[in-house]
C-alpha cells in the first residue's frame, strides 16, 4: 500500500503495511548486500545512487525510512535531510569512520540514528526495527488524531430531550473525575444499543476533560482479527512469534497519557480478559516475548450494546473484568426514547449530506416527519444517519418526501411484515437471505452487528453474504 500525501508531508505507515526503505548509496556492492538483507527480511526496499536520484524516488516509491549516506556523487546527504524531515519521513543517516561531527549535527536537523560504516547488517536491521517501531507508534497516534480532526461532526453530542440531556451530565460529573491528575483515573464502562452513539459519548468524554488535546486511541475489539488482537494491544517483542520481524509497542502505549476506548469489550476473547484486568489493576503492561513491564497512564473507557452481566452468567465473560470496567457506567438511550431529537438529527445528518455532495437545501414533507416519528428506528442513530443521507440523495425535489426513504410503514408494522414474508412458503435459501438482508438493515450495513443481530460469527455471515451477493461494510 502507498503511503498517501497530505499538506504537511508524507504519512507513515499504517499497522500492518510493509515498511518502505530507500536506500541512497553509491557503493555498489554494499548497496546490493543491504538491499538483498531488508528484502530477506520482509522490507519493501529501493535505491538511489545520487540525490537527484533519491529525490525522484520520493515521489513515485513514497517511503517510510531513508538510509542515507553523507558522501555521495552529486552533494552532501546533509543537502538533502531537512527537505526530507519536513515531509516527516524517518532518516538513518550513515557516515564514514571520523566523520562523527556529521552524525551528530544530523541528529539535531531531525535524523532518527545513524550508523558508522562499515556497516555490519545485523546493527542496521536492529536500528531499522527499532526506528520502525517509532514510525508506527506515531502512525497510530497520527491516525487517531487525524480522524478527530477530520470528522469533527463526530464530536458533536447533538440532543436537547431529557434522556440525552441526563446523560451529558453524567459525563460532565465523569469528566471532572477523570480529570484528577494524581488519582488513579477510574474505568467507564459505556452501554446500549447498537447505533446509540456510544464511541461519540466516549470522544465527547475525552473532550470535555482536562487532557482532551491527548491521544484519543480507538480499539475495535469486534474488527481485530483473534489471532492479531494480543499483539495490536499488548505490542510484541521482535521473535514474539513467528511473523514478528520487529519490536513493536501496542495500542495501549501509544494512548499513551490520554484514552484508549475499548469499543465492543464483549468480544474480546476470554483468554485475553485475564490480561486486560492486570493492566488495569496494577497500572502496567507487558509486550508479547518481553519480561519488562512498561507504566500505564492511560484512561480506559469501555463500550458495549451485550449485557455482561447475563454473559458472566453464561462464563462468557469474566466476573471481575466486569466489576472493574463498571465503575462508572453511562446508558445510551435508545433513538425512539429521545422524542424531538430525532428531527434534530435528521436536521443535522440533512446538512452534511447536503454540504458533501453541494447540494440545495432540502425540507422534510408533513408526510416525512411524521414517519421519522412513528418508525422505531431498531438500528437508532446510525440507522438515522443512513437513511437520511439516501433520502436526500434520492430527492429529486426540493422537499424530501415518505418516498425518498426505504421506511414506509412504522417499525412494528414493518417488523410484522417481515416475519410474515418469512413465514410465507419459501425455500431456505429465500429465508435466509431474506434474514440477513433486514440484518444488515438493522445494523446500517455493519457486517459485525449484523452477525451479533443473528446470533452467527461474522465468517459465517461473510460466507452467506457471498453466497447470495449481499454487501456490507
Amino acid at each position: 500500500m502507498q503511503a498517501r500525501e497530505s499538506g504537511a508531508g508524507y504519512i507513515p505507515m499504517s499497522p500492518g503495511e510493509r515498511l518502505r526503505v530507500l536506500l541512497i548509496e553509491d557503493e555498489a556492492l554494499f548497496a546490493r548486500a543491504v538491499t538483498k538483507r531488508l528484502q530477506q527480511v520482509g522490507y519493501d526496499c529501493e535505491r538511489a545512487e545520487t540525490i537527484t536520484d533519491g529525490r525522484a524516488l520520493l515521489k513515485q516509491f513514497q517511503p517510510d525510512l531513508v538510509l542515507l549516506d553523507m558522501r555521495l556523487p552529486d552533494g552532501n546527504g546533509m543537502d538533502l535531510l531537512p527537505e526530507l524531515v519536513e515531509k516527516g519521513i524517518s532518516v538513518i543517516v550513515m557516515t564514514a569512520f571520523g566523520e562523527v561531527n556529521d552524525a551528530v549535527s544530523a541528529m539535531k536537523q531531525g535524523a532518527s540514528d545513524y550508523l558508522k560504516k562499515p556497516v555490519d547488517l545485523e546493527e542496521l536491521l536492529l536500528t531499522v526495527s527499532k526506528v520502525q517501531q517509532s514510525i508506527s507508534l506515531k502512525s497510530q497516534l497520527d491516525y487517531s488524531r487525524q480522524r478527530d480532526s477530520r470528522s469533527g461532526e463526530v464530536l458533536e453530542f447533538l440532543g436537547e430531550s431529557d434522556a440525552i440531556r441526563h446523560v451529558k451530565a453524567q459525563i460532565d460529573r465523569i469528566a471532572r473525575l477523570v480529570s484528577i491528575e494524581q488519582a488513579v483515573p477510574p474505568t467507564v464502562l459505556i452501554t446500549g444499543e447498537t447505533g446509540t452513539g456510544k464511541d461519540v459519548a466516549a470522544r465527547f468524554l475525552h473532550q470535555s476533560c482536562q487532557y482532551a488535546d491527548r491521544p484519543f486511541v480507538h480499539v475495535d475489539c469486534a474488527s481485530l482479527p483473534a489471532e492479531l488482537i494480543e499483539s495490536e494491544l499488548f505490542g510484541h517483542e521482535k521473535g514474539a512469534f513467528t511473523s514478528a520481524l520487529g519490536t513493536r509497542s501496542g495500542l495501549i502505549e501509544a494512548a499513551e497519557d490520554g484514552t484508549l476506548f475499548l469499543d465492543e469489550i464483549g468480544e474480546l476473547p476470554l483468554t485475553l480478559q485475564a490480561k486486560l484486568l492486570n493492566v488495569l489493576e496494577r497500572r502496567v503492561v507487558r509486550r508479547l516475548g518481553s519480561t519488562k513491564e512498561r507504566p500505564v497512564a492511560a484512561r480506559f473507557v469501555a463500550a458495549t450494546n451485550r449485557d455482561l452481566q447475563q454473559m458472566v452468567l453464561d462464563g462468557k465473560f469474566r466476573a471481575d473484568l466486569f466489576y472493574r470496567l463498571n465503575v462508572l457506567s453511562v446508558l445510551m438511550p435508545p433513538l425512539r426514547e429521545r422524542g424531538d431529537d430525532i428531527l434534530l438529527l435528521a436536521q443535522h445528518f440533512t446538512s452534511q449530506t447536503e454540504r458533501r455532495y453541494g447540494l440545495h437545501p432540502k425540507e422534510f414533507s408533513s408526510d416525512a416527519i411524521r414517519l421519522m416519528r412513528t418508525y422505531g428506528w431498531p438500528g437508532n442513530v446510525r440507522e438515522l444517519r443512513h437513511q437520511i443521507s439516501r433520502a436526500v440523495l434520492l430527492s429529486r425535489a426540493f422537499q424530501v418526501g415518505v418516498e425518498d426513504f426505504a421506511l414506509q410503514q412504522s417499525g412494528a408494522s414493518r417488523q410484522a411484515q417481515q416475519d410474515a414474508e418469512i413465514s410465507k412458503a419459501m425455500t431456505l435459501d429465500q429465508a435466509e437471505k431474506t434474514m440477513i438482508e433486514n440484518a444488515l438493515r438493522q445494523s446500517g450495513g455493519n457486517v459485525s452487528e449484523a452477525a451479533r443481530l443473528l446470533g452467527i460469527t461474522r465468517m459465517t455471515i461473510r460466507y452467506r453474504m457471498d453466497k447470495h451477493g449481499l454487501k456490507g461494510h
